[in-house]
């Protein structure tokens, strides 16, 4: 089996001219898949003429997901043609029942797939080994997981062919991480293009962010773990800082429905580290091997670092939320109010009681306040906060994190004291912020924060500290993205 995986770039057109023009702007892929079904005009010789890259065929009818509405004989026969034509593959539906075809081609350059856009069969095993026997050059299963350690499955299959002939996709943002990691679950390629509802990530993010080219089934897998981590920009950060180092690793997002989800996907894939967010940090604490001093002081971990196969927890966001008030402010007997009573809020109240502030815990949720309370002796107030009663307010819950940036967790006139820091990096200048500056407070953004304690997450597991402004230019760069997106500019 190959070590690395090869990328297929998705094209798709209203016209033929439309697909060849995109066809011809594709770069860097190994393969291109012309999708016959979204043109107009569906013509494998215009798809095929002048191509520079090799290319399947694909005409998919609706009732297996795309565009085509016409007969059957007439899809058939766009195959046929496609295949004398010389395509380097074309990609034949298995529910299509063109074993003719097969017989006729004896499966040379056929890419027999399934889809199944609700869930991962039960009987995915048996449905892939009857594919195989048609002789197909290549199986191909696209999948919907609806969790992370659905995925499982997947993986599963990679040692049932063990012969380079399969390609594996988990569609959806829980799917993710088998198209960044196509070389360990076995896949001869993975796919990459426009087709955002079925996951498809864009070929510049598989290239440029992840480093899909130099993936391979050796390569370390770390990643950011929560519920959801489709706007994130650790992988950004850190992918850009095992380039840096030269280090064979990569970073991959893990949304996960709990911790279970997380460590059943976890511990098959061999992860080497993970960073955790909402609302894993607590709920894995209980879940690995070992603990560091700091996380268990916390009661939350933002860390898990694999030695060997024992988890060891940690927690590097009490370190990083520090670092950027203590070069700023006099912390000792300030006033502190936290907003929020989940992982963050346990690191923020233990690391502001370290340095002699006094520490406030708010919580919609009292009784969840009471709890961390009792791990960081900090006292539990009213929700929201009494206007006066604060000279730092720092939010930790994840109200105004993109898309929903209108929203803010405290009204604008009950900015009233002098500091406000937003743990919210996503945008970088959140509503809280924007309302606390009008208000005359001083103001500390979450970026700063999320650089800091993800620079010591990467020296944990690594043993190196990344140059100075990597992470931190990769996560702005990342974050300018999103600007775009939002504002449609293309």
């Amino acid at each position: 089996m190959p070590a690395k995986s090869l990328l297929c770039v998705t094209v798709t057109g209203r016209t033929m001219a439309e697909l060849r023009e995109r066809r011809d702007a594709v770069s860097g892929a190994d393969l291109v898949e012309l999708r016959l079904d979204t043109a107009a005009d569906p013509s494998p010789a215009a798809a095929l003429a002048g191509r520079r890259t090799p290319v399947i065929i694909t005409c998919r009818p609706r009732w297996e997901g795309g565009s085509f509405d016409g007969a059957e004989e007439d899809r058939k026969r766009l195959l046929e043609d496609a295949l004398n034509l010389g395509a380097n593959y074309v990609d034949i539906e298995w529910r299509a029942g063109f074993t003719d075809v097969l017989q006729r081609t004896g499966g040379r350059r056929v890419i027999l797939s399934m889809h199944d856009f609700e869930r991962i069969p039960t009987d995915l095993a048996a449905q892939v080994q009857a594919m195989r026997s048609t002789g197909a050059d290549v199986v191909k299963v696209a999948a919907t997981p609806s969790r992370l350690a659905d995925t499982v499955a997947l993986l599963d299959l990679e040692a049932q062919a063990g012969d380079g002939r399969l390609v594996v996709i988990g569609m959806g943002d829980y799917g993710v991480a088998t198209r960044v990691l196509a070389a360990r679950f076995g896949s001869k390629w993975t796919y990459a293009g426009p087709i955002a509802e079925v996951g498809q990530l864009d070929a510049a993010t598989l290239i440029k962010q992840y480093g899909f080219a130099s993936i391979t089934r050796s390569t370390a897998v770390y990643g950011i773990v929560g519920g959801s981590v489709r706007h994130s920009v650790s992988p950004a950060m850190h992918n850009a800082a095992f380039r840096e180092m030269g280090i064979d690793a990569v970073y991959v997002p893990m949304p996960a429905v709990s911790a279970d989800d997380f460590v059943t996907f976890g511990r098959a894939i061999g992860i080497k580290g993970a960073s955790i967010t909402i609302p894993h940090k607590v709920t894995l604490f209980d879940r690995v091997d070992e603990l560091y001093a700091v996380a268990r002081r916390v009661g939350a971990i933002n860390t898990i670092r694999v030695e060997g196969t024992r988890w060891v927890g940690g927690n590097t966001d009490a370190q990083g939320f520090l670092e950027p008030l203590q070069a700023r402010i006099a912390l000792q007997g300030l006033r502190a109010s936290v907003l929020g009573a989940g992982g963050a809020a346990r690191a923020v109240a233990a690391a502001l009681a370290s340095t002699g502030a006094h520490v406030t815990l708010h919580a919609r949720d009292r009784a969840k306040a009471q709890d961390v309370a009792g791990f960081t002796s900090a006292a539990v107030g009213d929700w929201p906060p009494r206007p006066g009663s604060w000279d730092l307010l720092i939010n930790t819950t994840p109200v105004g994190t993109y898309p929903r940036i209108d929203e803010t967790p405290i009204a604008k006139t009950d900015l009233t004291g002098p500091y406000v820091y937003d743990l919210v990096y996503n945008p970088p200048i959140t509503r809280l912020l924007r309302d606390a500056a009008e208000m005359g407070c001083q103001t500390f953004g979450g970026l700063d924060m999320l650089v800091a304690q993800a620079h010591e997450q990467f020296h944990w597991w690594t043993g190196t500290r990344a140059p100075a402004g990597v992470m931190r230019e990769a996560a702005l760069k990342r974050l300018a993205e999103f600007t775009r997106y939002e504002n449609h500019v293309v």
